[in-house]
């Protein structure tokens, strides 16, 4: 791991692989970290060069203070860390949070990506009050408090049959983050949203893009997906039977082959 200053605030982040390899960057999910690559980074590294970096407040990175976070903040943060790779374009891959700050990348830096695959995101998440109510609550209460509450609902039932270790890992993980930097990119997910602002972005357009979602998803249920994909214009959507919030952590198998085809879609259709 190592570390990057962006606007005066801390950011860990990994770059791993041959620097000759196109470059793909991901973004994890609220709550989580960039661990939750772990299991898909190694199928890429033969072909690809891969960028992963923390949240605010998330994993390793510095909290937020006194400054409300927009997308656009996380956007830079990730356009920064490409500028330190030493890439002009790269493909892009994100979940939950993470798929929102695709969608800004998709917005209003379509000319820097030769990909974007969202998973388990939507151009609205939830609503305003839902956002909102939870902000205040992991003020008062903090986020090991509600950890217990909120880290099941990431996942589908079999995958705590398959690892029963699964819910105190990530309650552990996620109690270790920071309160104010969670409450903030909640109330964030709730004010800005992307309804009428992705409308011709998609593949025929200028940016190659795929959704993924999973069937047993509470957050972002398929619904969703087909929401965003109706705002990109028809994007592609597909739908993972009995996988929940985090694709990458419950199939990372099956999510590694899927993201492995899109790449290579898109490297093959820029060079024709």
């Amino acid at each position: 791991m190592a570390f990057h200053t962006i606007n005066g605030r801390s950011v860990a982040y990994r770059l791993l692989g041959a620097e000759v390899n196109p470059l793909v960057v991901l973004a994890h999910p609220l709550g989580m970290s960039q661990a939750v690559w772990d299991d898909v980074i190694p199928a890429l590294l033969p072909r690809y060069r891969v960028l992963t970096w923390d949240l605010p407040g998330h994993g390793a990175s510095q909290a937020v203070s006194g400054v409300q976070i927009t997308p656009a903040d996380l956007a830079t943060e990730a356009l920064a860390l490409v500028e330190l790779a030493g890439a002009q374009r790269f493909h892009f891959a994100g979940t939950s949070i993470g798929g929102v700050v695709g969608q800004r990348l998709i917005a209003e830096h379509s000319d820097r990506l030769l990909s974007a695959t969202l998973t388990n995101t939507g151009a609205v998440i939830g609503n305003l009050d839902l956002w909102n109510t939870r902000a205040g609550r992991v003020r008062q209460e903090g986020l090991a408090a509600m950890s217990e509450e909120i880290v099941p609902r990431w996942f589908a039932p079999q995958a705590f049959e398959a690892s029963p270790a699964l819910k105190a890992g990530w309650c552990i993980q996620m109690g270790r983050g920071d309160d104010e930097s969670y409450a903030q990119l909640c109330e964030m997910l709730g004010r800005d949203t992307f309804s009428g602002k992705l409308s011709g972005k998609s593949v025929s357009h200028k940016v190659r893009v795929q959704l993924f979602g999973g069937s047993e998803d509470m957050a972002t249920p398929p619904a969703t997906l087909e929401a965003l994909a109706a705002e990109l214009g028809g994007a592609p959507l597909e739908i993972f039977d009995g996988v929940g919030h985090v694709p990458s952590v419950e199939a990372p198998v099956l999510f590694a082959q899927k993201l492995m085809a899109v790449l290579l879609t898109a490297s093959n259709h820029s060079v024709a």
